[in-house]
């Protein structure tokens, strides 16, 4: 099965080791990976920040990038989702709505596509830890996934997991929420880091960066002793 890499700007710039487990792990399952190397930001930021016609440039550029891909896959619930909003941003453009259509259609979130399209719950991943899951906005109430990680993470040998208190509680990033509403934000992560502590959990897992640079952030300055991991990096361990 051939799988193009939709890495995300985070991923890119700052956690490169998600990239690197993603497509390990996609291969490991019989895939084969490509990376179009053409590829830029899904245009979120901006267009979540109002700037819907000058986003539409990043997108159009996304779509050619993605054009002749059988499946996208992205370790990012959020980015992920951004694609399947392209059809309705360019409803009536006879030229873009449809390839915009076609490629949310063959776009999934790392775990959707593991458990719904490679029909796996089981990738052979050890991990001797106590921790916890972190539900992002976008993945869970936008783009539906739900279920796909925690049957991936049930099957983690090893990993004894608590849920999370709150977990259906923001985290207090949203993007540009988090620098234009700096305090709200900050008491936002400050009670997610809270919740992460009662469950007495050695890792926070997650499966968007943008959460995990927040709440991670927020952890490193209190001075916590929790690792923050992408989900990625959890099913491909073997520790």
């Amino acid at each position: 099965m051939k799988v193009a890499l939709f890495a995300t700007c985070l991923i890119d710039m700052f956690n490169s080791n998600v990239g690197k487990d993603t497509v390990e792990l996609l291969e490991n399952l019989g895939c084969e990976v490509s990376f179009p190397e053409s590829q830029v930001c899904c245009g979120q930021p901006s267009y979540n920040s109002g700037y819907v016609k000058e986003s539409k440039e990043a997108m159009k550029k996304m779509i050619k990038a993605f054009e002749d891909a059988e499946y996208v896959v992205c370790p990012s619930g959020s980015c992920a989702y951004m694609f399947h909003e392209y059809p309705h941003l360019f409803t009536g453009d006879p030229v873009w709505e449809p390839k915009a259509k076609s490629l949310a259609d063959k776009t999934y979130e790392l775990t959707q596509f593991i458990v719904d399209v490679l029909k796996v719950e089981d990738v052979g991943a050890k991990l001797e830890a106590k921790a916890t899951f972190h539900t992002s906005c976008h993945m869970t109430r936008l783009l539906g996934v739900k279920e796909a990680p925690m049957k991936l993470l049930k099957n983690v040998k090893g990993l004894q997991y608590t849920e999370l208190p709150g977990k259906h509680n923001c985290c207090g990033f949203g993007g540009t929420f988090s620098v234009k509403m700096s305090s709200i934000s900050e008491q936002m992560v400050d009670e997610k880091v809270q919740n992460v502590e009662e469950t007495d959990s050695e890792i926070l897992i997650g499966a968007d960066c943008g959460c995990l640079m927040n709440i991670g952030g927020r952890i490193d300055r209190k001075g916590k002793p929790i690792r923050v991991m992408h989900i990625a990096e959890v099913l491909n361990s073997r520790e």
